[in-house]
């Protein structure tokens, strides 16, 4: 027996699958396509296994018009399981904390960018039950920053630019202006933001010459991402200082440490560096002449601007 109109309103649908297409078509009007076949399926909806889902990040935004959920999921790549994913996790959160939940995905791929921004629509066609809508930062709209004053202005924006753009043409410039803002802010922020910039860089050469930029104005050296490097550099140091003894030998890889660095910055950043100036530095002993050397080689507009003072 039915007891109550909540079962009765829609079991009917289960007696008579056929009926809901009706109503659909001729109460509503929707254009619901003819099912070939229907089929009832089990209605319990609990899942049994408890099932791990994590977002990247969310926030919590208190504003005048109300509190929203900020939703930031890192995409790499396209990947159609987000399809199933990210509605759910909209819907979970705003049934747990009834708030508005707001999507952002953030990608270094203009491909997956394009590909985020689509709409994700759950339904049929030209009727749609949810509708998920991604908001896309990525290389296509976050703007270049390769201007030192701009950097200075808004450094994490500064940061994000040479997150998204890190791998394209105008990389070097980016990188430059970010490593000059960097001093302007407190060291530990700054290390902070160096991390994120390092891990973000895909390129090989890009990654080492942040690293020598970071070296050059002491960030890099603040943070325990540098252990790593500093090991690779006492291993040098130690494989060359056997005969000499262990002081000696991380010295001298403390300096070609430098003299590598460098040059590798001139280079980098597209500057012939003549064999006359490319002798010299490697010749230099001096620790503090090469750090200053370093420094200089990153806003040079020939190589021969190193030994400008001297």
């Amino acid at each position: 027996m039915v007891g109550s109109s909540h079962e009765a309103l829609h079991r009917i649908f289960q007696k008579d699958p056929a009926l809901l297409t009706k109503a659909l078509q001729k109460v509503l009007h929707v254009p619901f396509p003819e099912p070939r076949e229907i089929a009832a399926l089990n209605i319990d909806l609990t899942e049994i296994e408890p099932v791990e889902r994590r977002v990247d990040t969310l926030l919590r935004a208190e504003t005048d018009e109300g509190t929203y959920l900020l939703v930031v999921e890192s995409q790499g790549k396209v990947d159609e399981r987000k399809r199933g994913s990210w509605p759910y996790y909209l819907s979970y959160l705003y049934e747990k904390y009834r708030c508005e939940p707001v999507l952002i995905v953030i990608t270094q791929s203009s491909a997956t960018a394009r590909w985020a921004s689509r709409p994700i629509r759950l339904g049929f066609r030209d009727w749609h039950s949810l509708t998920v809508r991604p908001l896309v930062l990525g290389p296509d709209n976050v703007p270049v920053i390769a201007d030192e004053r701009q950097a200075e202005r808004d450094v994490p924006l500064a940061v994000l630019s040479a997150m998204t753009h890190g791998r394209g043409p105008q990389a070097p410039a980016i990188l430059e202006s970010l490593a000059a803002a960097l001093r302007t802010i407190d060291p530990d922020s700054a290390a902070v933001f160096v991390q994120f910039v390092d891990s973000c860089l895909a390129d090989p050469q890009a990654k080492q010459m942040w690293r020598d930029l970071m070296t050059a104005i002491q960030y890099f050296w603040r943070h325990p991402l540098a252990e790593q490097v500093r090991e690779e550099g006492r291993e040098q140091g130690l494989e060359q200082g056997l005969e000499q003894g262990l002081e000696q030998g991380l010295e001298q890889g403390r300096i070609q440490d430098r003299q590598e660095m460098t040059l590798r910055i001139l280079e980098w950043r597209g500057i012939p560096v003549p064999d006359v100036v490319r002798e010299r530095v490697m010749a230099c002993a001096d620790l503090g002449q090469l750090e200053e050397w370093a420094q200089r080689a990153v806003h040079a507009a020939e190589a021969g601007e190193l030994f400008a003072r001297e």
